[in-house]
């Protein structure tokens, strides 16, 4: 199956319109879980949802083997989408791995969309990942897809069989019946959603990532003080994540030393995937990540990749650049070149120089991680924040678009963890003039060690398509 490249017209998922009633209730949208058995086309069905070509679709069924969260938003409320892989309960080797990152992503749901394949009908597959949705008590909306025409609609109704309720015949190819399936959706979804199991409990949860060879076994049996991790000269020795208490600057932590990450190549190893899917893993369940960096070679891109992981899962990011005993005068002055060139774009994440040989600055880690943390948690009260953007676009307003100049309303934090704000505005604003306004909040609130994601809702009488 491959991803139409129209938008059927039932469809109006753009900022436009939109209004904070797609806030929840606690500051956090509600979460739709995606799932159902490889190659029922959920992919395509979220590209739907989304009205973009976001998720990658072949037509070769487990493309999809993680799983990636969007924000979308239907009829002014907004919610976070969660595409996961093909799911089968009974799976074994890789399968069994996507499956659970399924099953992950039941687990932390406020609802669940169900996608079935029409044409094919409900296989045992099917009937056993209903079997778990029954158990979950999680509300469920059933999507027979594959129903292009109304001829289709009588293999949807035979999907009644599987006790979720009523099918809902969609066709995420060409759109048939999106904008039904959407409003059950919204019905299913709780105006607030469930806790966060992410919540503050126990010890803060470090992920130690970076690519292979930096040396992240070495520094975490420093910490620890005993060899916990595997070490080795060659590249990749570690497999599995390794969880462990670490007691550092009278705190203690969860310290998770994952796989490092390989570039992605086409012969890629089953044993190289899995890495990279627990790494995957290890950042999503983790509050903060030290992304270790090899101080006496060049940064790479692999280097970048691990970063960017770290950047759109949303988590709180410490850089350590180790091996620093190893650095002349001119690899420092070297670094910093490479650092300002290829790390610009997260500057804002405090750095510290370490070396897991001698245990120099491995006790300037702690502060560096509670900066971070309480970054990634802080919460800005709404009329400081509107008193502040009314300054800064009253100082450098946004630039017009097509003769008009939208009109900034206001602004409210949507969130925290990481901090999320949402821009109110009667018109689209250009992506460097959000920049403009990242910039600007960071230089004006304390977000250290924390990445920022600011949306616009455009609020505009008329066309709501406009934008």
């Amino acid at each position: 199956m491959t991803d139409g490249s129209v938008m059927s017209d039932e469809f109006d998922l753009t900022p436009d319109g939109a209004t904070d009633d797609g806030l929840a209730s606690g500051g956090r949208t509600p979460v739709l879980a995606v799932v159902g058995r490889p190659n029922v086309g959920k992919s395509t069905l979220v590209n739907r949802v989304l009205g973009r070509r976001a998720a990658v679709v072949e037509d070769v069924p487990g493309v999809t083997r993680d799983r990636v969260a969007y924000d979308a938003t239907w009829r002014g409320r907004g919610f976070t989408i969660v595409d996961t892989g093909g799911w089968e309960p009974d799976a074994r080797g890789l399968a069994a791995r996507v499956s659970a990152q399924a099953q992950a992503a039941l687990d932390t749901a406020d609802a669940v969309l169900f996608v079935v394949d029409a044409t094919v009908g409900a296989t045992d597959a099917d009937e056993a990942v209903a079997r778990v949705l029954h158990r979950s008590g999680r509300p469920v909306v059933l999507a027979a897809n594959k129903v292009d025409d109304t001829r289709a609609e009588a293999d949807a109704a035979a999907l009644w069989g599987l006790g979720l309720g009523e099918p809902w015949p969609v066709s995420a190819l060409h759109g048939r019946g999106s904008g039904d399936l959407l409003d059950a959706i919204l019905d299913a979804l709780p105006e607030a959603p469930r806790e966060a199991l992410d919540a503050v409990d126990g010890p803060r949860r470090v992920a130690l990532v970076g690519r292979p060879n930096v040396g992240k076994s070495s520094l975490l049996n420093r910490l620890v003080g005993t060899d916990r991790s595997l070490v080795h000269d060659v590249a990749g020795t570690t497999r599995d994540p390794v969880d462990e208490l670490v007691t550092l600057g009278d705190e203690t932590w969860k310290f998770v030393d994952t796989a490092g990450l390989r570039r992605r190549v086409k012969e890629a190893s089953g044993a190289e995937y899995y890495s990279s899917l627990r790494t995957a893993a290890a950042i999503e369940s983790a509050e903060v990540a030290i992304v270790l960096l090899d101080a006496s070679t060049p940064l790479t891109e692999q280097d970048q990749r691990v970063v960017s992981m770290v950047v759109e899962a949303g988590r709180a990011l410490v850089f350590a650049f180790n091996k620093w005993d190893l650095l002349d005068t001119d690899r420092r002055l070297t670094l910093e070149k490479e650092i300002a060139r290829d790390l610009a774009r997260v500057a804002w994440a405090p750095r510290v120089n370490v070396s897991a040989l001698t245990g120099r600055a491995v006790d300037k880690l702690a502060p560096a991680l509670r900066t971070s943390l309480e970054a990634w948690g802080s919460r800005i009260p709404t009329g400081q924040l509107n008193n502040w953007l009314a300054r800064v676009v009253a100082a450098t307003p946004p630039p017009s678009r097509g003769g008009k100049l939208p009109k900034v309303l206001f602004v409210t934090q949507a969130g925290t963890r990481p901090p999320r704000f949402v821009v109110f505005t009667t018109g689209f604003l250009e992506p460097a003039y959000r920049r403009f306004l990242e910039r600007k909040l960071r230089e004006d609130f304390p977000f250290e060690g924390s990445p920022i994601e600011i949306s616009v809702r455009v609020r505009e009488r008329g066309d709501r398509r406009r934008g």
